[in-house]
């Protein structure tokens, strides 16, 4: 959250889940009157100021990834002598073709974001279990054995199989299925507890700003839809004390060297 200065460096909620090398888009702002793009700890960002409020708006990461939802971290402060509420619903995003609006996309509320955390920890919880299940089975069976042995005798020679049971090699086999079965299970509602709090901590919600305070957090939402060569660009509209800041961005593969 974002009390009495800007804290705008909110990491990302939800991990990456990336394969092979991906390669990340950055933002680049484009400032109308009023507005001034400047940079904060090596990030872009812009400056949007009103009569009543000013809004800061910069990406959450340092790179955004194609096709991924975006993440942008919003802050806002009240400029005013009397209380302004801001409210997450008031936060929108359109898709922009040539500067002009053409579709809307969808903002992603905390409390949606909560319950897409909850149904990944419920599906993580059934994968865990199956792999715990599968530990516990074949730990079960562990301990026996078949060996084989040649006989000779004046009538030839046979092959004789021998089977056997060890409770030393069973009762190691069903310690370590044991520890491996909680080392999952323990790491899985950790995750889970850290995510959760990632989202309480870092989402935008409903706030009401005393006279001189800065409030803000991050602000998740569909990425634009767009085919090879169209341009990715989208504006961040902040309606907050009857003042209206339109923030637009291009998203875009970095510059090369």
């Amino acid at each position: 959250m974002l009390r009495r200065g800007i804290r705008i460096g909110a990491a990302a909620t939800a991990a990456l889940f990336t394969a092979g090398c991906v390669t990340t888009e950055v933002a680049r702002f484009q400032p109308k009157a009023q507005q001034e793009a400047i940079v904060r700890d090596g990030q872009p960002a812009l400056v949007s100021k009103k009569t009543k409020t000013v809004a800061l708006v910069r990406p959450a990461s340092r790179g955004l990834r194609p096709g991924a939802r975006p993440v942008y971290v919003v802050g806002v402060f009240n400029a005013t002598g009397a209380a302004i509420t801001l409210r997450a619903e008031d936060i929108t995003v359109e898709q922009l073709i040539d500067g002009q609006p053409v579709k809307p996309l969808k903002v992603y509320s905390y409390e949606e974001l909560v319950r897409e955390e909850q149904t990944r920890q419920v599906i993580t919880a059934v994968l865990v279990g199956v792999a715990a299940g599968a530990n516990a089975a074949a730990a079960a069976n562990a301990g026996y054995y078949n060996s084989t042995s040649r006989v000779y005798s004046s009538y030839g020679s046979a092959t004789v199989v021998t089977s056997g049971y060890s409770p030393t090699a069973n009762a190691i086999a069903q310690a370590n299925a044991s520890y491996q079965n909680a080392q999952m299970i323990n790491s899985a509602v950790e995750r889970g507890q850290q995510n959760m709090a990632a989202l309480e901590r870092d989402v935008i919600k409903d706030n009401t700003m005393m006279p001189g305070e800065w409030y803000g957090g991050q602000v998740v939402f569909d990425p634009p839809q767009t085919s090879t060569g169209d341009q990715k660009a989208y504006r961040i509209t902040i309606n907050v004390g009857g003042e209206r800041h339109e923030v637009d961005v291009a998203q875009e593969a970095p510059a090369r060297a």
